[in-house]
């Protein structure tokens, strides 16, 4: 065969950079990143460009910006969307140009734009979306994110708050995220700062919702945050519908619970699935049962009993139970010792309580501080004891604890085990579509 029929091998990496850049292609990212974006004539790489490289990086490799120009070389040319001149030119100083525009630039309209995008070509429903929030964890001390103003707009505070890693000794950011029910599409997302709670953050995150939606009543579903009264009003108010967890601490879970004791709800199975976890373990069974009083607002009650959640309570109440015995009887100890420090009234009922408020069982156990003598006798001279030695009594008294199992409590408490109220403002729905709506939420 001559040599110039011969074929020549080329091997170039791909990875999954076509799909990525057909989706990108489609929904025309490039094009609304410039429209926020606009570069002018002196910028080497225009700024939407540097911007959907990093988006392409974060989807396939995940590298740090110093090292992005290392990763378009690995692939094929033209694979991250910019052409070799402009790669030549691409560094961390230009992707780092193109974030501080970013920030600059109307992000919440950009956001909507991708997302009603994304739901035109690929037919989204927005008709319901569930939301729920995240903390992310800073290690370091960040001196200078403390919401300044950076030309303008404030950056977010990275601070010490309500951490939901259980890290409150590292610093955090907190980050909201609503999706749709419709394949779990992002649909909004915001970043706030590390101390804010939750519940101040719906009215917001609903409001730039209903742009999005295009209409006021799609369903909102989100945890027990949003149950309060400025929030539910303002979405009711506006139109909208909701769906929420009632917490603990409203009147009309205590009034159910206290119901439960003496009667029997006409409990309605929904779904009886077997054991998402073990094929011999119990099944999974969810009820729901309509309470016959509406709440405070005058809105459905639908009360939902988990089988497997009855299980996990249960034993988890008796795990909490045990730990806490074990750590009152080392406290006891503690306190019996010869050379003990715990020797003030307040000081024991601190690390009782402290104890009890750990394991949570303050409920549970009934723990009593008590005094108890301790008698010595001592001889009234110096000398070898004989019959005529005469002693004194010295009485000392001694702190001690002793704590007992309320029973009683327990069996109340077993009586609700599993179940938790949910609310809605849409009469509409049946007891099992407010519990499909909310479990949609939390798997």
């Amino acid at each position: 065969m001559p040599p110039e029929t011969r074929f020549n091998l080329r091997i170039e990496r791909l990875g999954p950079l076509p799909l990525i850049n057909h989706f990108i292609e489609r929904i025309g990212l490039e094009d609304m990143l410039a429209r926020h974006l606009p570069s002018d004539a002196r910028c080497a790489v225009p700024h939407a460009r540097a911007l959907g490289v990093l988006l392409r990086s974060l989807i396939v490799e995940r590298e740090p910006i110093y090292r992005q120009q290392e990763t378009v070389h690995g692939f094929a040319d033209g694979m991250f969307g910019v052409d070799a001149k402009e790669m030549a030119h691409l560094c961390d100083d230009r992707l780092g140009r193109a974030l501080d525009h970013l920030f600059d630039a109307d992000r919440a309209a950009l956001l909507t734009e991708v997302v009603l995008a994304v739901g035109q070509h690929f037919g989204l429903r927005f008709d319901e979306l569930h939301n729920d929030s995240t903390s992310i964890s800073f290690c370091g001390n960040y001196r200078d994110a403390t919401g300044r103003k950076i030309r303008g707009r404030s950056a977010p505070v990275i601070t010490y708050g309500h951490s939901k890693a259980h890290r409150p000794d590292l610093k955090q950011l907190l980050f909201i995220l609503t999706v749709n029910a419709d394949g779990n599409i992002p649909i909004a997302f915001r970043c706030t700062d590390g101390n804010v709670s939750d519940s101040r953050t719906h009215i917001e995150t609903w409001y730039a919702l209903r742009a999005v939606a295009g209409r006021a009543d799609f369903l909102y579903v989100a945890d027990s945050k949003l149950c309060s009264r400025e929030n539910m009003d303002y979405i009711d108010r506006a139109g909208g519908r909701l769906v929420t967890v009632l917490p603990r601490n409203r009147l009309e879970d205590q009034e159910f619970r206290q119901w439960i004791q003496t009667h029997t709800p006409e409990w309605t199975c929904v779904w009886d699935r077997p054991n998402p976890r073990y094929s011999d373990g119990p099944r999974d069974r969810w009820s729901v049962y309509r309470a016959p009083l509406p709440s405070a607002e005058a809105w459905s009650v639908v009360w939902v009993w988990s089988a497997l959640l009855t299980l996990r309570q249960e034993a988890r109440r008796r795990r909490n139970i045990a730990a806490a015995s074990d750590a009152l009887l080392h406290l006891r100890q503690r306190i019996a010792g010869a050379k003990t420090r715990l020797r003030g009234a307040a000081e024991i009922d601190f690390q009782v309580k402290t104890i009890l408020d750990k394991h949570a069982v303050g409920r549970y156990l009934k723990v009593e501080r008590i005094v108890r003598e301790e008698h010595v006798f001592k001889q009234t001279r110096r000398g070898r004891p004989g019959p005529e030695t005469a002693y004194r009594k010295i009485t000392k008294h001694r702190f001690d604890i002793e704590w007992r199992i309320d029973e009683d409590v327990i069996a109340y408490d077993h009586k609700s085990d599993g179940m938790y109220p949910l609310v809605t403002n849409d009469r509409s729905l049946s007891p099992a579509e407010v519990l499909q709506a909310h479990k949609s939420l939390v798997q």
